[in-house]
């Protein structure tokens, strides 16, 4: 199976080329990697020309932000299984072997996710995230279950939920998770460290705290189902109490999960 990787990246020259290194050095045979520049002014020109000849395509102009730096590779991708990966991120070794064959011996998934990895501005392990199984309303109104790294997509996702919401500016991948489960996506947790998300000062998620509230509540407004408070400050109120409600049950579901997989038989 062909994976397509899409690497959307602005003045990234820091990590860029370990979040290279981490996809080229997969040794994956059918890899189609593409990296969707935005004009950057820093060093990361050189370093995509030191890996332009493994690279199936790249450019460096300007866009429309990082929805539609991504978007522009999708276009290009050719793969059964696609995926992207932010220019301060990295996939762990063997992870596209792993996804290959959790796609072979699922054939109803559309999407497959892994355990979510955090690490510091130096690669530093700082904690892992045991998923649990897809729950649509843990992931709309409480916690998105993945971390973006570790997501991977067959075609068909993309053919039945169409491209990111190019409006949204933090939480494109929420808005398109929760879009392809409500076109009928299958979803499967693989219980794997497939990749891993950094975090830093600097991480554009970090920088722009109100933007990513601001996309949360939008996600939320935009698919909420049921009753609906007329006085905002009310419906609001309501939200931010399902939120918790549900944290508290997809805790829940994990050790019930936990204690399935623990016993022994």
């Amino acid at each position: 199976m062909r994976i397509s990787i899409i690497t959307p990246s602005y003045n990234q020259c820091q990590f860029l080329e370990s979040t290279i290194k981490s996809v080229l050095e997969q040794g994956y045979p059918e890899l189609e990697y593409i990296v969707i520049d935005g004009g950057s002014d820093d060093n990361s020109i050189e370093i995509l020309r030191k890996y332009e000849d493994k690279l199936a395509y790249w450019v460096s102009e300007k866009d429309r932000g990082q929805a539609h730096a991504i978007n522009k590779g999708l276009r290009k991708a050719t793969g059964d299984i696609l995926a992207w990966i932010n220019s301060d991120d990295i996939y762990f070794p063997g992870a596209f072997e792993k996804v290959e064959k959790a796609f072979e011996d699922n054939l109803h998934a559309d999407v497959i996710y892994g355990d979510g990895v955090l690490i510091d501005e130096q690669g530093k392990h700082i904690k892992t995230r045991y998923g649990i199984g897809f729950n649509y309303t843990v992931w709309l109104y409480g916690v998105a279950e993945a971390f973006q790294p570790e997501v991977f997509y067959r075609k068909s996702a993309i053919d039945k939920s169409g491209l990111l919401d190019e409006s949204f500016h933090m939480m494109m991948d929420r808005e398109w998770w929760i879009r392809m489960a409500r076109c009928g996506c299958k979803f499967v947790h693989l219980p794997e460290k497939l990749g891993a998300l950094r975090v830093y000062g600097e991480r554009k998620s970090t920088k722009y705290q109100k933007l990513n509230d601001a996309d949360r509540w939008r996600i939320h407004d935009l698919y909420w189902e049921g009753f609906r408070f007329k006085n905002l400050k009310m419906h609001k109120m309501h939200w931010r109490i399902l939120n918790y409600y549900y944290r508290v049950y997809r805790q829940v579901l994990k050790l019930r999960e936990r204690k399935v997989i623990d016993t022994p038989y």
